[in-house]
């Protein structure tokens, strides 16, 4: 089942190059970078769809080199939630696999949540949405970032905004889905600082400032410039910086709750953030008490992001 699982799910290796995407040609390293994020995405969707057990997808998963291993549990939050959309009765994949070490992967795995609903049928979206009422915004968020990876032309050219079909989500599921298209404009724009900006200027005003949060996001958690890119990327959201930061401090977190922390990640926070990693990843943390529980027009997750941007504005 496994093996069949695979040959029906698994997208080729070659759907996560430059040359199939279209993606704008970065230099070489940076290119190199993006692409093998990638490639690793795709070796634990493989682990979660071939694996029998949790703890054995663990163990295959733990294997992945560190500053990787986050997209690799993305990946296989993916399948998993893919395995549970198909499945009549009995999902269970995702809860168990965020009830054991992914706990630490959290972020990364319901938004490969997300990945999965944009390769399901709508009817199967519900059953698979994380009931965490604050972290399963994330599920947008990595649908945001599929649509805009897949389908770029509609989404970045385009700019095209569609209803998402679950009934909790309300006016806010637009906004968390251009979250993941800020991510995404990263790897469409090939980690080019300028080329990346511009693309986000290129969008109606009131969508730029949740563009800016996931670009600043990726460019911490996926890396690919060095100190001097990250001022001028911090330098030409403007307006939009604190948002930037509030991305930053998202990436921060998530690197550390996983053990995944790099030098990138510091030099991401100190200058995006203004402060050491460890400070910026803390001020997520800190903004999450006492938080509304609720959803609506303006739910408690993006109380949470306002309370983030307001640290740093």
């Amino acid at each position: 089942m496994g093996r069949l699982r695979l040959g029906l799910f698994l997208p080729d290796a070659s759907e996560t190059t430059f040359a199939k995407r279209g993606f704008y040609p970065a230099d070489r390293a940076r290119q190199e970078n993006l692409e093998k994020i990638g490639g690793k995405f795709l070796e634990g969707f493989a682990c979660g769809m071939a694996g029998r057990t949790v703890g054995g997808i663990e163990s295959a998963l733990e294997e992945i080199e560190l500053p990787f291993r986050g997209f690799a549990y993305e990946g296989c939050g993916m399948a998993l939630g893919i395995r549970d959309g198909i499945r009549p009765a009995g999902r269970h994949w995702v809860s168990d696999f965020v009830a054991g070490r992914a706990a630490s992967h959290i972020y990364m795995a319901y938004i490969g949540v997300g990945w999965a609903m944009a390769r399901l049928p709508r009817m199967c979206w519900r059953p698979i949405t994380p009931p965490d009422r604050l972290l399963r915004w994330l599920v947008l968020d990595g649908y945001g970032f599929h649509q805009a990876y897949f389908h770029t032309s509609r989404y970045v050219t385009g700019q095209y905004q569609g209803r998402v079909p679950l009934s909790w989500l309300g006016p806010y599921a637009n906004r968390a889905a251009d979250q993941g298209i800020g991510r995404a404009l990263w790897f469409v724009n090939g980690a080019d600082v300028e080329r990346t900006a511009a693309a986000i200027a290129g969008f109606a005003p009131g969508r730029r400032g949740d563009l800016w949060s996931g670009a600043g996001l990726a460019s911490v958690y996926a890396g690919g410039v060095d100190e001097a890119g990250l001022a001028r990327l911090a330098e030409l959201a403007g307006e939009h910086r604190a948002d930037a930061a509030q991305g930053a401090a998202f990436a921060a977190q998530a690197r550390l709750l996983a053990g995944l922390a790099t030098g990138h990640t510091e030099t991401g926070a100190r200058v995006l953030c203004g402060m050491p990693v460890e400070k910026a990843a803390a001020v997520t943390e800190e903004e999450r008490d006492g938080l509304p529980d609720t959803d609506g027009p303006v739910p408690g997750y993006e109380v949470w992001r306002q309370r983030i941007r307001n640290r740093f504005a």
